[in-house]
């Protein structure tokens, strides 16, 4: 695939060209595609998918997969993603491209780490698993085979020739009838862990696999494939990050943020520094709850919690002022001498504030970044503590927030799957006595503001301006003559990134 910083318009396919590209609305992605893509298209293809993914965990993990109202959520999001999801809509090609170049895309940033790999790996099955499940009957052969799975399925007479010995080894059918049930005959090597649970029919070196089991074992293959693909695509990663124009959206898109940025604007001076203790115990989320209690107990952080809760503060409404007043009064009762704060430390917070260096207007760090970048060492306390903590010390943390045993249970069971985020989330339900909070948490501002609003009842006091969906370039930012428009926005923020790097190297 190659690149180009110009918008070129797509060659027009015939209709029998346009089908024979993309079959079905479901694929193992086993070819890359080919053509031309413009930065502009290459950068909102990722972020997209990236959405879409998002949607398909914070589902996963709020729904049983596969019941009604699951299916229809997702369905809702590929709609209004426009990815594709069904065989029978007409004019499909264009979703289907999108979905195999948007993958192929999200293969190079997710291929970097073991975190990412796995995280990719169990969004991209998931998403497999509900395009599978709604496809028709008579083009699940069809699909078999273009994904080189030699999964056949038997006649009606062989079905009735080993009706009882397949109904007494699948315990999946209940009391299905056979002969409305399609069932596929596969290498017994395929369906090990169906013979491992005793669940499947053997005769002959071949598995005799009911229609409702089958998806266990295409699931299977396709990880197997995929995660092959991501330590290939990993070990060839240098090559494309040599590319100047693509090199700062992949390294950021893996700890990209798509919501809103949450920046100052309409909250300027909103809350008071009274005000602050008590906004820590009823709406912080509980990683700036911590940097705030280990900021009043031990009268200092680091520079990693200071630059992660002075920009927490600085979205939900503190001033320049107010964090100048706010951070040296705290060092000061640590024993520190005012005229060291005002050399050493007053600078890095008018930095954060745009007011210093090249006035970059930074944003409160979102989840994605707290939980991928920086990771706390000894003595710090950033960081995530759904991602970062050790289990015991979450629980003991959990229950000193009067979480119920029930809600302990669920939280410490999302964080055993790495689910931090929507651990976070069903905390916020938790402390805030709601069944569901009817939103996806993927910002400790958002944790915030969503809390006083309820408290508020109902009334959105703190955030006067809806902030637009994607983060917007700042003006600030030199543009890149290489890069569109919308790439401006990712560089931006990796500028931003390198830029805290050198503070932490002063």
């Amino acid at each position: 695939m190659e690149f180009s910083g110009v918008k070129r318009r797509k060659p027009r396919l015939a209709d029998d060209q346009r089908n024979a590209c993309y079959p079905h609305s479901l694929q193992f992605y086993l070819q890359p595609p080919s053509g031309n893509v413009s930065l502009t298209e290459f950068e909102t293809l990722a972020i997209d998918r990236v959405k879409l993914l998002k949607s398909v965990e914070n589902l996963g993990v709020s729904y049983v997969k596969g019941t009604e109202q699951y299916q229809s959520k997702l369905e809702a999001e590929l709609r209004k993603l426009k990815f594709s999801y069904r065989e029978s809509l007409e004019d499909e090609y264009e979703p289907r491209r999108k979905d195999h170049i948007s993958h192929f895309i999200l293969r190079l940033a997710y291929c970097q780490s073991e975190d990412l790999r796995r995280w990719f790996i169990q969004q991209e099955m998931d998403l497999l698993r509900f395009r599978f499940s709604i496809l028709p009957k008579d083009k699940i052969q069809s699909f078999l085979k273009d994904s080189h799975l030699q999964f056949e399925a038997i006649s009606d007479e062989e079905k009735t020739l080993r009706e009882q010995d397949i109904m007494a080894s699948s315990p999946s059918f209940g009391g299905t009838q056979l002969e409305l049930e399609s069932v596929y005959k596969i290498p017994f090597a395929d369906a090990l862990d169906l013979f491992r649970g005793r669940k499947v029919y053997l005769e002959n070196g071949f598995a005799y696999v009911p229609h409702k089991d089958i998806v266990a074992i295409i699931l299977n293959e396709f990880r197997t494939k995929l995660s092959k693909a991501l330590a290939l695509t990993a070990r060839s990663l240098p090559a494309v990050q040599s590319d100047e124009r693509l090199q700062p959206l992949l390294n950021h898109l893996s700890h990209s943020y798509t919501g809103q940025d949450y920046s100052t604007q309409g909250n300027v001076g909103k809350i008071s520094l009274d005000q602050i203790d008590s906004l820590s115990t009823k709406s912080f989320p509980p990683c700036m709850r911590q940097l705030h209690k280990a900021l009043r107990e031990n009268h200092h952080l680091r520079h990693g919690g200071r630059m992660q809760y002075g920009l927490f503060l600085k979205g939900i409404g503190l001033t320049l002022e107010q964090a100048l007043q706010f951070w040296k009064q705290e060092f000061i009762r640590g024993k520190m001498d005012p005229d060291k704060f005002d050399k050493g430390y007053s600078y890095n917070i008018r930095h954060s504030y745009g007011k210093e260096g090249k006035r970059t207007d930074y944003t409160p760090y979102s989840c994605m970044k707290i939980i991928l970048t920086n990771t706390p060492g000894q003595g710090d306390y950033h960081g995530c503590p759904f991602r970062h903590s050790d289990p015991e010390l979450l629980r003991q943390k959990l229950q000193a927030y009067k979480i119920p045993a029930a809600g302990l249970s669920q939280i410490l069971d999302l964080v055993k799957g790495t689910h931090y985020q929507v651990a976070c989330q069903k905390f916020f339900e938790m402390t805030h006595n709601v069944d569901d909070c009817g939103f996806s948490l993927s910002h400790p501002n958002q944790f915030f503001f969503e809390s006083q609003r309820i408290l508020s009842g109902g009334k959105d006091i703190k955030k006067e301006s809806v902030q637009p969906e994607t983060p917007q370039p700042r003006p600030s930012v030199q543009r890149s003559k290489d890069s569109s428009s919308t790439l401006d926005s990712l560089s931006s923020a990796l500028d931003m990134d390198l830029e805290e790097l050198e503070e932490l190297l002063q």
